[in-house]
This record gives C-alpha cells, sequence and structure tokens, in this order.
C-alpha cells in the first residue's frame, strides 16, 4: 500500500498522528460505515484463522487464538493489500478511494491502555485490531475504535517498555551484557517464569528503530546502569550460543557500553547493511532449543 510521503519520517510501526487531512478523509470515506468494515475484517479474520490455528502450536499451554495478535494482524495486512489490488467488494473500494486521496493503512505496534504490547492496524483515524481475542479469548475477534480513544500509545522508551513487559509477561528486565555486539539493538534481558522463553529484548522493528533513533545512547545508559543479570541466567542464554557473540573478557557489561560507543562513532544507526547483519547475528544466537509453548514477544 502507498505511504504518503508525510509518513515516511515515522519509525516502522509507529502511531501516526491523525492530523486534520486524515481526520478529514477517515469522516468522508469510513466514519459511517464502521459496522460494513467490522464485517469485512471479521471475514479477513475467519481466512487468517483457518490457515493459523492449523499452523501454530498453543501458547503459554492455550489454544489458538491466544497469544497469536502479532501472527493474526500480520496476516490479515498482507491479506488485505494483496485484496486492495483488485478492490472488488464495496468494502475494498471505499478503502481504495481513501487511500487514493492521501489516507493511509498501516500496521502499528505500541502499549494498550499502559497495560499491554499490540499490534493493530491504523487505518487513518480508526484503531483496528483484528486480534481483540488474543489476551481475552471471550471478547469479540474485531474491534474498531477512534484511534484517540482506542487507548494505544508508542513505547517512549527503555523504561516504558520495561514497566509494560513487567506487567504484562510478569518479567524482570536486566542489561544485556551477555551479547555484548547486539547490545545496541537488544540492550535488554527478560526472563519470565512460565512464560516467556530468557532472551534478548526487543527485536521488533520499532524498538530497534527506536535504539537506533538517538544514536543508542538510552540503551547505553541502561547497559551501564541497568542489573546485570544473574550468573545462571547469562549461563543458559550462552548455552549453544555462536562463540564469536560471547563476550570476549569477563567484563561483558564493559563491552555492551563500548559497542554503543563503537556504533555511535561508526554512524551505524544510519547504516542499514549494519543493522541488517546483527540482526542475522541475533537469530544465529536463537539456535538453542525452544521452551514448550512460549508466549510471543508482542501483543
Amino acid at each position: 500500500m502507498t505511504i504518503p510521503a508525510e509518513m515516511t519520517s515515522l519509525l516502522p510501526q509507529q502511531i501516526a498522528p491523525v492530523d486534520p487531512r486524515q481526520r478529514a478523509l477517515t469522516e468522508t470515506y469510513l466514519a459511517s460505515r464502521i459496522d460494513a468494515l467490522a464485517r469485512y475484517f471479521l471475514g479477513l479474520r475467519a481466512e487468517v484463522d483457518a490457515q493459523l490455528a492449523l499452523s501454530l502450536p498453543d501458547a503459554a499451554g492455550k489454544a489458538y487464538p491466544y497469544g497469536r495478535c502479532e501472527e493474526i494482524t500480520r496476516e490479515v495486512y498482507a491479506l488485505l493489500a494483496t485484496r486492495l489490488r483488485l478492490a472488488e467488494t464495496p468494502v475494498e473500494r471505499w478503502l481504495h478511494e481513501f487511500i487514493a486521496h492521501g489516507g493511509f493503512v498501516r500496521s502499528v505496534w505500541g502499549v494498550l491502555r499502559e497495560q499491554y504490547f499490540q499490534n493493530a492496524l491504523q487505518v487513518g483515524g480508526l484503531y483496528v485490531d483484528v486480534a481483540n481475542d488474543t489476551v481475552d479469548v471471550a471478547k469479540p475477534p474485531v474491534e474498531i475504535l477512534p484511534l484517540e480513544s482506542s487507548g494505544l500509545l508508542a513505547v517512549r522508551d527503555l523504561a516504558h517498555f520495561r514497566r509494560t513487559a513487567e506487567a504484562y509477561w510478569g518479567a524482570t528486565v536486566y542489561a544485556n551484557h551477555v551479547l555484548p555486539s547486539l547490545a545496541p539493538l537488544l540492550p535488554m534481558v527478560s526472563v519470565s517464569p512460565g512464560r516467556l522463553r530468557p532472551g534478548l529484548q526487543s527485536a521488533c522493528d520499532y524498538m530497534i528503530a527506536l535504539m537506533c533513533r538517538d544514536g543508542f545512547e538510552q540503551a547505553e545508559a541502561w547497559l551501564r546502569d541497568g542489573p546485570p543479570p544473574p550468573a545462571e541466567l547469562a549461563a543458559e542464554l550462552l548455552n549453544q550460543t555462536p562463540a564469536d557473540l560471547r563476550p570476549w573478557t569477563e567484563r561483558g557489561g564493559d563491552e555492551a557500553v563500548a559497542a554503543c560507543r563503537r556504533a555511535r562513532l561508526g554512524a551505524c544507526a544510519a547504516d542499514d547493511r549494519w543493522r541488517q547483519a546483527r540482526v542475522l547475528d541475533y537469530l544465529r544466537s536463537l539456535q538453542s532449543p525452544p521452551v514448550a509453548n512460549p508466549v510471543p514477544p508482542a501483543g
């Protein structure tokens, strides 16, 4: 889907401001058609459910769709993009016209009502949650609200992420002194017994971009001042981790801070190849056997 020029400065999956233009377009093309939009997205959701329910394991011991907000939202968004190329139904034609006149449809991620991480779609001034039943399965699968009253907020900083992880996952969050070369982008280690596999945070596109935006300053501050992971946790994370990603010395915290400073001096925040290499290194670090029924990392 085409991205308006004013959207290009946003971080990946960042919630976009609803300016007067988007508000007017939403009012013109969508506001009086919420019920039809909801039925349409329910149809997309049903198609996605038919595939994902068969392919995804239970999350935290609970059956689909529990814990599958990210996967459901991603697949609905992809299906919507495909459908809008043809625009065969009335709703698709409305959305096509909305976009043609400058409206946007984008996947967003943030904190919902200061309670938990949430993936959703933003359609101009509308919040469209196509995975509304993935925390409380008794809720309707789709919810559409004005974005301003939805309670969806962008993650402001690492402290905001940590507070949400502690509340949502029951997590304890440590400084990443374990894999120093990844620390500029992934400065946290989270542990949530029985719910979330111990690991680095956060590998979502928004949080990686947020770490880059200030040249790794807040990552460095957390790595310098945050609590180091307990020795047994560090050993667990390093188990089967490739040797080149492990600390070179006994002072992993110093190495992590130094990695942030080197990345800043090298202008790595603007280097897509450097960032992609670190993401690939992160994926290599996940070679240890997964625990049963992990909770997905975001929403």
